[in-house]
């Protein structure tokens, strides 16, 4: 059977990969075109043809390294205990930051940091992106504290909240320079911190007046 339609003269993982390194560095704003079709190896018709617009690209991208950039988050997710789901996340997310052969820092805080009032769709795109992992993160403090694994009176998504915005804060400061054993430093801060809320519970409603 003949195949249809003309086969792309590119590999499509190894296009987004390099599109996903140019976002990285520069930002979706900062990136331009050129950059993006030059690292790519593609021309801007090819690039509309396989992506449709620079946007479109951007949310690829992301999709991209979400896959193969942050898997660690998801591995996390599997330890048996809160505390090593922590653990895991924080030390592993140090290391992603600040590899020697990789931007410094994370897409998802990059990429949006500096988008104008025109771009407000791709920061929040990236600010929905954050909170989904938040989210699963808190659902996973729930099942802690089903199994007795954080006290009863715990709160999920404080704690969630808490790890994210370290996690977040670790990315920005990756960005700026700051070395890896520094970072390793503020994690394990952060994990006593962890331990100690997690036996904080949650604050009870205020009586209606």
């Amino acid at each position: 059977m003949t195949q249809r339609g003309r086969p792309r003269a590119f590999d499509d993982e190894q296009a987004l990969d390099r599109a996903m390194e140019v976002f990285w560095r520069h930002g979706y704003e900062g990136a331009s075109l050129a950059e993006l079709t030059a690292a790519m190896g593609i021309n801007k018709p090819s690039l509309y043809a396989a992506y449709g617009n620079k946007e479109e690209l951007f949310r690829k991208a992301v999709g991209r390294y979400a896959e193969t950039e942050m898997a660690y988050a998801r591995d996390a997710l599997d330890q048996p205990t809160a505390y090593e789901v922590v653990a895991a996340f924080l030390r592993a997310n140090v290391a992603a930051l600040t590899r020697l052969d990789r931007p410094a820092g994370c897409l998802s805080i990059q990429g949006g940091t500096a988008c104008g009032t025109d771009n407000t769709n791709v920061a929040e795109f990236l600010a929905a992106s954050r909170l989904a992992g938040e989210r699963q993160l808190a659902d996973r403090f729930v099942r802690a504290v089903e199994e007795g694994d954080l006290p009863e009176g715990s709160d999920p998504e404080a704690l969630a909240r808490f790890v994210m915005v370290v996690s977040e804060g670790h990315a920005i400061h990756a960005a700026a320079g700051v070395s890896r054993a520094q970072l390793e430093q503020s994690a394990e801060i952060a994990l006593h911190a962890f331990t100690a809320a997690a036996r904080i519970e949650r604050p009870l409603p205020t009586p209606a007046g």
